[in-house]
C-alpha cells in the first residue's frame, strides 16, 4: 500500500509516498481503509521538529485523524464495513497514523460514526471539532446568551469553534491580525476584530475566551474577563509554548479563570455528541481546499502557506 513515511525532519518539497506492507489486524487493533484525513498543525510540528524527539517512533506515517471502513477485526465491537473515525491517543508519533491507505489502529481511538452528514465532509470533523467541542463544553461550559471571544479564529478550529458556538445560542466575536479575512469571520454569524497589536484589554470585556494564540497573547486575554469568566488555552498558533515567570496570583485576576484543553481522550459518547449537534444545527464544517492522496505534496506545501478554512485529504 502508499504511505508518507517520516524518518527525520522533512520539507514538503520532498515528501512522496512510498510502498510499504498492508497492516493486518491483531487483538485490542483493527484495520481500517482510509477515505480521507485532514492535515493539522501538530503534523507540521512533527515534520518540521518533533520527528528529532526519542519518543517519536521511528520510521513514522504521521497523521492524528482519519474517517474510513473498518477492513479487518477481530473485536466484538467492530464489523467489515463500519463506518469510523479515529483520532489522537498516539496516532502518527507512537503508532502509524493516517497518511496511508490503510491504518492499524487500537479500538480505544476508533468510534463509530452515527450520522446523516455527507461523507464528503467527514474528513473535516474529528480531531478539529473535538478540539472545539472539548473546549467550548468541557472546559469554558459556554451557555446561550454568553459572549465568547475567540483568539485567533481565523483557523479551521477557529471556524469550527465559531459555528458550534452559535448552534447553542452564544455571542461570538472572532479575532484576526488579518484584516482581509475579517470577512470569513463575519460570514459564519461571528462579529470580528482586528487585533495586529496583540492587545485587547482595553477595547473588550467578556464572558468567555478560547485562546487559540496562545502563550503569545495569554496575559492579555485574562484580562479581557469579566468577573466569573473564563480562558481556554487550546491553541499555540503564535509560535510560543509556554509562559516564562508566569504568576498566577498576580496574572489570573481575581475572580477569573484559566484552563486548557488537551485532546488526546475522546470518547463515543464525544463523538455521538458532536455529530448530534452537527445534524441537528445542520452545520457543514468549513473545507479550504480539498486534495488527492496523490497530491499530498501539494496538500502539504498548502498547510505551509495557508488556507483558509480546514485541507482535507481523500483517498482516489
Amino acid at each position: 500500500m502508499k504511505a508518507v513515511v517520516l524518518t527525520k525532519i522533512t520539507n514538503s518539497d520532498d515528501i512522496f509516498l512510498s510502498e510499504i506492507e498492508k497492516p493486518k489486524a491483531k487483538k485490542g487493533w483493527v484495520v481500517v481503509k482510509v477515505l480521507g484525513f485532514g492535515l493539522n498543525h501538530s503534523e507540521l510540528i512533527l515534520r518540521k521538529n518533533e520527528i528529532q524527539e526519542d519518543y517519536i517512533q521511528k520510521p513514522i506515517v504521521p497523521g492524528i485523524e482519519c474517517v474510513g471502513i473498518i477492513e479487518q477485526s477481530l473485536d466484538d465491537d467492530f464489523r467489515i464495513g463500519d463506518k469510523v473515525c479515529a483520532l489522537m491517543g498516539g496516532m502518527g508519533r507512537n503508532f502509524n497514523g493516517s497518511y496511508e491507505e490503510y491504518a492499524l489502529l487500537p479500538v480505544k481511538n476508533v468510534f463509530h460514526i452515527n450520522s446523516k452528514m455527507e461523507n464528503k465532509y467527514l474528513p473535516a470533523i474529528p480531531e478539529t471539532f473535538f478540539t472545539a467541542y472539548g473546549s467550548l463544553f468541557e472546559c469554558l461550559q459556554l451557555k446561550k446568551g454568553e459572549t465568547l471571544l475567540i483568539r485567533g479564529a481565523t483557523c479551521a478550529l477557529g471556524y469550527a469553534a465559531i459555528q458550534l458556538a452559535k448552534a447553542v445560542g452564544a455571542k461570538v466575536i472572532g479575532t484576526t491580525h488579518k484584516k482581509e479575512k475579517m470577512h470569513f469571520v463575519t460570514d459564519l454569524g461571528a462579529e470580528c476584530l482586528l487585533d495586529n497589536k496583540g492587545k485587547l484589554d482595553e477595547h473588550i470585556k467578556t464572558d468567555k475566551i478560547l485562546e487559540l494564540i496562545g502563550p503569545k497573547t495569554l496575559r492579555d486575554s485574562l484580562q479581557c474577563l469579566n468577573k466569573g469568566g473564563v480562558c481556554c488555552n487550546t491553541g499555540i498558533l503564535g509560535g510560543v509554548f509556554a509562559l516564562n515567570d508566569f504568576d498566577p496570583i498576580k496574572e489570573i485576576p481575581n475572580g477569573t479563570y484559566l484552563t486548557g484543553f488537551f485532546s488526546n481522550y475522546p470518547t463515543q459518547k464525544d463523538i455521538d455528541n458532536i455529530f448530534k449537534l452537527l445534524d441537528n444545527a445542520k452545520i457543514k464544517p468549513f473545507i479550504g481546499v480539498n486534495f488527492k492522496f496523490s497530491e499530498i505534496k501539494e496538500a502539504l506545501k498548502a498547510q505551509e502557506k495557508g488556507v483558509d478554512g480546514k485541507i482535507i485529504v481523500t483517498m482516489e
